[in-house]
């Protein structure tokens, strides 16, 4: 019995060790390892071709690209003569990007054409199988953003110094352009402003968008823009002040942003031109750089657009029967008479033609056909809120001011 015993305790304890050395030899688990992400690029699958990205340079054609990239003649007079509708293949710019997408076999051809417009605007031209042409948008994210700042020097300088994009300054100043001089800032004064910035799939910068409100606090007066959007608006747009008063007025203050006047309407001025005598300056000089635009400060006609005398290349616009304004020493005109101007348009540039010590624009203003100082007039404001939008629009306002007025001050700090 005691033999039987143990021969059973050996065969047991043998099973335990087989048991456990299955055990071991048993292969772990497979853990699946995840998959590459799939890089797109304008819709397509980059895995799946050969991506070549080059920019248009000076003498490059549609036919040219292609032929170097395999596409026979023919085919690519037959892709051009099919989209012509869509993309005129005459018409792409030195300077743009462009992308193509080649067959990954040893022939290596061009199967796809992509033309970038912009950074968001771009061309697809599609010739695997069929030749299609589509123009599509990159996706754009909006992101609001905030700024504000105190004035030291000038509003760019302030912009560069909170590091804001100074686009943000320039829509700022088409906004205040009727009711602020820029040239003439204080320190001291104070702005803050809510906008829009444009990014494109989330990431990649794509610039401003659109200014949603601002205020601004100019000698002491403060002056609010508020955004607001209706169809019954000529532009769809317009901006207001905090009681719905457009701030738009039918002239601008200055025909260039950001300058400075070097000389203002006096008709006893003496003129080193002329050997220092007193003779009437009857326009306001605006000091900027050469080539610097010069624009229309209101809708008209361009009655004169010539070179001639101490004028030098200047343009003359008829705004209605009682203004006219006129735009002196450029160093070209971008303007033919007989055409229309809106507010704003580029009229020309600056320059020092004529009788000119200095490059500038010299500002006239003629009121029922005699000239005056622009900036002793009381200038038409532009045409006010209708009565039946104004709750809409004050409604509206309530959020945004509460969240303008709560934005706090970012000072430059002095070291």
């Amino acid at each position: 019995m005691k033999k039987i015993g143990f021969l059973l305790l050996v065969v047991v304890l043998f099973s335990c060790q087989k048991e456990k050395e299955k055990k071991k030899v048993e292969p772990s688990p497979k853990v699946e390892q995840p998959k590459p992400p799939v890089v797109k690029e304008f819709g397509f699958n980059v895995d799946d071709f050969t991506v070549v990205k080059d920019t248009i340079k000076p003498g490059d054609s549609f036919g040219e690209i292609l032929d170097n990239h395999g596409v026979s003649r023919g085919k690519v007079f037959e892709i051009a003569t099919k989209i012509k509708d869509t993309f005129n293949v005459t018409r792409i710019q030195a300077g743009k990007p462009y992308v193509l997408f080649k067959s990954k076999d040893t022939s290596q051809t061009a199967q796809i054409f992509v033309y970038q417009d912009n950074e968001i605007d771009y061309t697809v031209v599609d010739f695997r199988d069929s030749i299609i042409a589509t123009k599509n948008k990159k996706p754009v994210t909006l992101v609001e953003k905030v700024a504000s700042g105190v004035i030291e020097s000038s509003l760019l300088q302030t912009f560069d110094d909170i590091d804001v994009n100074s686009l943000v300054a320039y829509r700022m100043a088409d906004i205040y352009a009727w009711t602020i001089d820029f040239t003439r800032l204080e320190s001291g004064d104070e702005f803050k402003v809510i906008y829009t910035e444009k990014y494109i799939e989330d990431t990649i910068p794509a610039g401003i968008d659109q200014i949603k409100a601002t205020y601004f606090k100019h000698r002491g007066k403060p002056i609010y823009a508020f955004r607001f959007e209706h169809d019954s608006l000529d532009q769809g747009f317009d901006f207001y002040d905090h009681e719905a008063d457009n701030l738009r007025r039918a002239f601008l203050r200055a025909p260039v942003k950001f300058s400075r006047i070097s000389s203002r309407y006096n008709l006893r001025r003496r003129i080193k031109y002329y050997g220092n005598r007193i003779r009437p300056h009857k326009g306001t000089d605006f000091a900027a750089p050469i080539g610097t635009p010069i624009l229309a400060t209101a809708d008209g006609i361009v009655t004169k657009s010539e070179r001639k005398g101490g004028n030098g290349k200047y343009v003359k616009i008829r705004h209605n029967a009682t203004y006219d304004t006129q735009y002196l020493h450029m160093s070209r005109q971008a303007v033919k008479v007989g055409q229309y101007v809106r507010q704003g348009d580029v009229i020309g540039y600056i320059g020092m033609t004529g009788n000119t010590s200095g490059p500038h624009v010299c500002y006239r203003f003629w009121k029922n056909g005699r000239q005056v100082d622009p900036f002793k007039q009381d200038l038409p404001a532009s045409k006010p809120l209708s009565e039946k939008l104004k709750p809409e629009f004050f409604e509206m306002i309530k959020p945004i001011r509460q969240k303008l007025d709560s934005i706090q001050l970012k000072k430059q700090e002095i070291l």
